[in-house]
């Protein structure tokens, strides 16, 4: 009987080493982060259109909600600075991509300039943001919020908006911020509001050109205004007033969507601050010649890689918050 000999094969049989499809560890493990981040922030996102799916009648107008523009006071301005902010970032993109071309031919100069580029787009957008924040934790007109939890907004017969300073009475009252230690846990005020619920309705059975704007859409996708007497009825209800949007508070519409805006854009601010840190740090060890000396700019191309990665996000931040 004779006995089967089995030869050990020495040829290699995945071929690519210590790099896997050709690519390095460094840039494999940064391939492996940008997967399982890319997976949360589908989570969130999805959460979120899944929220707005469920209260899509009381869900803010992106147009009515983002609609400044620095030193514009008082211009109507839909979504230009956004769009501005998007234009920024994508350029940045640009520029990290030729950083990372200038790396590969070796041009120290060329690689410094254009990573200088990308950290200032970057430093453009994160201030931005802020920006965006502020203006929209700050309000612009002003609700008021009823004892079932129903918004009121003001417009007037043309269905403009009208703000609370344009129409409130000024009634002898002092008042004075609610704390936990002066009542019931849930009563605190984070802030207090510049009119009181008595002001607003002094003032608007003062204004009759003022109507009440419930969140409701209407047949025409617009928020559904009310007539003199039913804005007099939901008024009569009022439980606070609203200026601008918190955690727990929104003038714009639905909480849920202040609470989705501060998380996820906040998170996604968090990445571009961390981009921006980790490119000034290559950014000065490119000066310092320390890939020249290594003979391999890779490091560029690795934070290039998150950088795009980041940009990409926003896209899909961008549409799912302010295009659709």
């Amino acid at each position: 009987m004779e006995a089967t000999v089995t030869t050990a094969n020495n040829e290699k049989t995945w071929g690519g080493g210590n790099e896997p499809m050709g690519a390095s560890y460094g840039k494999l493990m940064m391939w492996f982060f940008i997967v399982s981040d890319a997976l949360t922030f589908s989570g969130f996102l999805a959460a979120y259109g899944f929220s707005r799916f469920k209260f899509i009648q009381t869900w803010p107008l992106a147009d009515e909600v983002f609609t400044h523009f620095p030193f514009l006071h008082g211009v109507e301005a839909p979504m230009y600075y956004v769009a501005l902010m998007t234009f920024i970032l994508i350029f940045s993109s640009v520029t990290m991509v030729l950083a990372v071309d200038a790396g590969h031919q070796m041009k120290k100069d060329k690689v410094a300039l254009y990573m200088f580029l990308t950290i200032i787009g970057g430093m453009i957008f994160v201030g931005s943001q802020a920006w965006e924040w502020k203006n929209f934790i700050q309000g612009e007109y002003g609700a008021v919020e009823t004892t079932g939890g129903s918004l009121l907004q003001f417009v007037d017969k043309e269905g403009h908006r009208v703000a609370l300073k344009d129409f409130a009475a000024t009634l002898p009252v002092e008042r004075e911020q609610l704390s936990r230690d002066k009542g019931k846990w849930f009563m605190d005020e984070s802030a207090i509001p510049d009119y009181t619920v008595a002001e607003i309705q002094a003032g608007f059975k003062a204004h009759p050109d003022v109507l009440v704007r419930i969140e409701t859409l209407n047949k025409d996708k617009k928020k559904t205004i009310l007539s003199r007497e039913e804005s007099q009825k939901r008024l009569d209800q009022a439980k606070i007033v609203i200026e601008g949007a918190n955690l727990t508070h929104n003038e714009y519409g639905s909480k849920l969507f202040a609470d989705f805006f501060f998380f996820i854009t906040g998170f996604h601010g968090f990445h571009v601050f961390s981009g921006i840190v980790i490119n000034i740090i290559i950014f000065f060890n490119v000066l310092l010649g320390t890939y020249e000396k290594r003979g391999s700019y890779q490091m560029v191309e690795k934070v290039g890689l998150y950088w795009h990665f980041v940009d990409l996000v926003w896209v899909f931040v961008f549409t799912f918050f302010y295009l659709v």
